[in-house]
């Protein structure tokens, strides 16, 4: 399965929290490894001048992208692009697409798909949520949370589907001769399986690795050169820890089943951030995994919102995004980063009764009414700064 890759290389808003946030309502993050005594920010350091940023190296996600399409979709992306965002990460939620057997309506990420790709922006899509039908959810008595799919080979045939509509030889592609051609080549297999929230059966890395094993093959039978993207793995009290999460997949064999592993290294600072990384990369090399990617597919911090280790404020969130995007860059080499999604472009909004309000839906660059906070400065400066 394993390719060799250049190194540098809800509907809607509901439905993309329920891809991102709710395992962050579900679980207070408990603090990642290296955090300084004294809480300080790392001393910013501009990498070299010859340092070059594949285009998709930042992402962003953006909810209101997807749920929201017309003038306001197509002025964000307008406004993403311009400030260097070249990747948006965004859940295909596939009880949305299939939602009576073996009937697939992609209208909604059709028109998605064709606006990013009007701005020459990348998807990263997070495939996760099975329809009912699909789910491994008892009928009486199911816990809370999003169960993985009875069969996974059901999975691995929704991704068929998207593969055979996004990718590089895509039937979306020909029946648009006009649009820029950005086929979706990057996939990531479900998201934060090492927490309850994603897998209510309690987590179990061998059998996320199955998962990861039979749907990665469908996508690679049919396009050899796509990059498989784990699920992001995070740190959390409510969860297996990272360490025997990873360890536990690569006993199961997961080594040959992916490209890339994603992590959410979620931080009280840039060192804790660094030091995830860091954390993770040592523990693929003890695998004797040295070549593979890290992408970190989420990491952010809250303005406002209820009290949590990662309610910042808004002067220490803008400057927590610009050391911590800086620190990234200047490891990527030596820790083979393959990019960093911020988490994300736009507060949002409690949603009842699925979850009430928690830091999760206050790390926008906007606030929820779309006023600019001080963090979209730090990052509009920032990715100007590393872009050169």
């Amino acid at each position: 399965m394993r390719r060799p890759r250049p190194i540098v290389i809800v509907i809607v808003a509901v439905l993309m929290l329920a891809a991102g946030v709710t395992a962050l309502a579900a679980a207070d993050r408990g603090s990642l490894p290296g955090r300084t005594e004294t809480g300080a920010l790392a001393p910013i350091v501009s990498p070299p001048p010859s340092s070059k940023l594949p285009p998709d190296f930042f992402g962003l996600v953006t909810e209101d992208v997807l749920a929201r399409p017309g003038r306001y979709r197509n002025r964000t992306l307008n406004r993403q692009a311009g400030i260097g965002v070249g990747l948006v990460r965004q859940t295909f939620d596939w009880a949305n697409i299939e939602r009576k057997r073996n009937v697939y309506d992609l209208t909604v990420y059709d028109g998605f798909v064709a606006a990013l790709a009007a701005h020459h922006m990348q998807v990263l899509p997070v495939l996760l949520n099975p329809p009912k039908f699909r789910s491994s959810a008892p009928k009486k008595g199911a816990k809370a949370g999003t169960y993985p799919p009875a069969d996974n080979v059901a999975m691995a045939k929704f991704a068929k589907v998207l593969v055979r509509r996004y990718g590089p030889n895509g039937n979306f592609w020909k029946q648009r001769p006009g649009l820029p051609k950005v086929p979706i080549t990057s996939w990531q297999i479900w998201n934060e399986p090492s927490l309850p929230a994603y897998w209510p059966t309690g987590p179990d890395p061998a059998a996320y690795t199955r998962m990861l094993r039979t749907v990665g093959a469908a996508i690679k039978g049919l396009d050899p050169a796509a990059e498989i993207v784990t699920a992001g793995i995070p740190q959390s009290r409510l969860g297996m820890p990272f360490g025997r999460f990873l360890n536990g997949m690569y006993d199961a064999g997961a080594q040959d089943a992916f490209d890339t592993l994603a992590i959410h290294p979620y931080a009280q600072n840039d060192a804790g951030v660094a030091a995830a990384v860091r954390s993770a990369r040592k523990i693929m090399d003890s695998h004797g995994d040295t070549t593979a990617p890290i992408w970190v597919t989420e990491v952010g911090w809250a303005s406002a919102g209820p009290s949590s280790q990662f309610t910042v404020g808004a002067r220490r969130q803008a400057a927590l995004i610009r050391s911590t995007l800086t620190t990234l860059v200047n490891i990527r080499d030596q820790e083979h980063l393959r990019g960093v999604v911020y988490f994300g472009w736009r507060d949002g909004a409690p949603y009842a009764p699925l979850f009430k309000d928690f830091w999760g839906l206050h790390t926008g660059l906007l606030t929820v009414h779309n006023t600019a906070k001080p963090a979209l400065k730090a990052f509009t400066d920032t990715l100007k700064q590393l872009r050169g």
